[in-house]
């Protein structure tokens, strides 16, 4: 398999042929495949336009057995190719340099300012882009009926779209839209003002953190499996009675990859939009229990739909992910996994302050904007597990977003995934990073359920393997993440210093990695007991 060596500027990515990739070599047969975009039906977000894309598969002469997979489907490149100043600090591209985003993520830029005040304008410009147009959320009295919401949005020349009670913040919080062309700012000022409303703001943009894949191989044979030391992880614990809640889009819960383990849905967008490759590829390296190996393959997932296509890909909201977050508290998620990025929001940081005081562990991307990126949102959140991605060489994947928040790392880069209509992808983005840890976390909590999510994220980090400059740094963390010795560390804690499990045990010999054979139902995960260490065999020895 070759890794994409991509150029942050350009977005383009190119490859370095003299890479040779650190694969298990027990692994027989590795196809490659190239693609050839088509068209296919991606989510929608009210009110823009559906965009599509595919692909296909197909196996080069001369590289191996023929792969008996379907046809492969990529996610869509979320980031198109485009120059650092036209790049805002999300990560998205832009018709137009864009300056600062000030009070939109903490990190405004000193704009330039030239003739009639043009500095304050570009960074109104820029904060606008990252935001829906003509929209507003703000939080209002809860005992206002809907009459009486709509005669509030009425005064102020507003449009109600939504509003509801959102038990996680304890208040009602209600989409509105502008309907005559007045600056947002004064119409936000004024909406303020009014003694029904608590606080208003913009509603943000977020976007997915995958990236399209450009090179033309990939390998089925999941390198990312052996540099997270899953089999032997899987031994000891696989994600049981564990319940991860994936706020993202569509995820095709019919395909085998995923058989019996979503136990529950919600679709936050209100739309009839079908599975989409980024949720459903999301789902797989968490869950993945068919020829592919998730990282928690007997976990629950709690589905929500949160992202649908927009203008420039699968994107969402602050209403919207505000009432994913609150779907997952209220409904038994232990582990949320977020894996998308946008600037820091108000109301997506009460969101994540009230999860958290609920002991509920959460997961981030941390971006795929690359090295001048300031820290995107929610990852950058300190009660967020900020995941960084590797490729198969255990390097950074060059899009990946770096800095201080950064937790552990995972693999990020050309990974072999499900999609959907019982098709496979093969895409890249930190995205799936964090889906991985998220899986990770469900083995340590399945091991030890009465850890906290601040003992986890102990684990996670001291048990990592070190990489780049000794200790910890702005791409890694604490290193890529060891399932095998996070678990092993977990059952011990917190009798036994964490440190002593990182190591890897003497004479321990990998088992094959085959994921066809991890092929254990996950139904069995919804009824059983919590297997004890002694008893629990790996799927591995199980099908044989």
């Amino acid at each position: 398999m070759r890794t994409p060596n991509l150029n942050v500027g350009a977005r383009t990515p190119t490859i370095n042929p003299t890479i040779t990739p650190r694969i298990n070599p027990t692994i027989a047969a590795r196809p490659t495949v190239a693609v050839r975009p088509s068209v296919d039906t991606a989510a929608r977000t009210p009110p823009t336009r559906i965009g599509t894309m595919s692909s296909t598969l197909r196996v080069r002469p001369g590289t191996g057995v023929r792969s008996t997979l379907p046809y492969a489907r990529f996610s869509p490149n979320l980031y198109p190719a485009c120059q650092y100043a036209m790049r805002g600090p999300d990560g998205e591209c832009f018709d137009r340099p864009v300056t600062s985003a000030g009070g939109g993520n903490g990190n405004s830029a000193s704009a330039k300012k030239g003739k009639g005040g043009s500095g304050n304008n570009n960074a109104q410009a820029a904060v606008n882009l990252r935001a829906v147009k003509n929209e507003l959320v703000a939080e209002i009295d809860g005992a206002l009926s809907t009459a009486e919401a709509d005669q509030l949005a009425r005064r102020h020349g507003l449009e109600r779209i939504a509003s509801q009670s959102f038990p996680l913040l304890g208040g009602t919080i209600g989409l509105f839209r502008i309907v005559d062309n007045r600056p947002v700012d004064t119409v936000r000022r004024e909406l303020a003002a009014d003694g029904s409303v608590r606080s208003v703001q913009l509603n943000f943009r977020y976007f997915l953190q995958d990236q399209k894949k450009a090179s033309t191989e990939g390998d089925a044979a999941q390198y990312a499996v052996a540099q997270l030391r899953l089999p032997q992880a899987h031994k000891l614990v696989r994600g049981m009675n564990v319940t991860i809640a994936v706020i993202d889009s569509g995820i095709d819960a019919r395909h085998p990859e995923l058989a019996n383990s979503v136990a529950d849905s919600f679709d936050a967008l209100g739309s009839k939009e079908g599975p989409h490759t980024h949720g459903t590829g999301i789902a797989g390296a968490i869950v993945a229990h068919a020829r592919l190996m998730g990282s928690a393959p007997e976990a629950r997932l709690i589905a929500i739909r949160a992202f649908g296509a927009g203008s420039k890909g699968a994107e969402s909201t602050s209403y919207v992910i505000l009432r994913g977050l609150d779907y997952a508290a209220e409904h038994g998620a232990q582990i949320i996994n977020m894996s998308f990025a946008g600037p820091k929001d108000p109301l997506i940081e009460r969101g994540i302050a009230a999860t958290a005081a609920r002991g509920i562990l959460m997961v981030a991307a941390a971006g795929n904007a690359g090295a001048k990126s300031p820290p995107l949102y929610p990852a950058a959140n300190p009660n967020v597990i900020a995941v960084s991605g590797t490729d198969a060489q255990e390097k950074l994947f060059t899009a990946s977003n770096r800095g201080n928040h950064i937790a552990v790392a995972a693999p990020g880069a050309d990974i072999f995934l499900p999609a959907p209509d019982d098709k496979y992808q093969i895409t890249s983005g930190t995205s799936f990073s964090a889906a991985y840890i998220s899986g990770v976390a469900a083995l340590i909590m399945e091991r030890n359920p009465a850890l906290k999510p601040g003992d986890v994220r102990t684990i996670l980090t001291n048990t990592a393997r070190d990489l780049g400059i000794p200790g910890r740094d702005d791409q890694f963390g604490a290193g890529e993440a060891d399932a095998f010795a996070a678990v092993t560390a977990a059952a011990a804690a917190p009798a036994v210093p964490l440190a002593s499990a990182s190591g890897k045990p003497a004479g321990e010999k990998a088992p094959a990695l085959d994921p066809s054979a991890d092929n254990a139902s996950v139904s069995r995960a919804l009824n059983d007991a919590p297997p004890s260490m002694a008893a629990d065999k790996s799927a591995v020895n199980a099908a044989k």
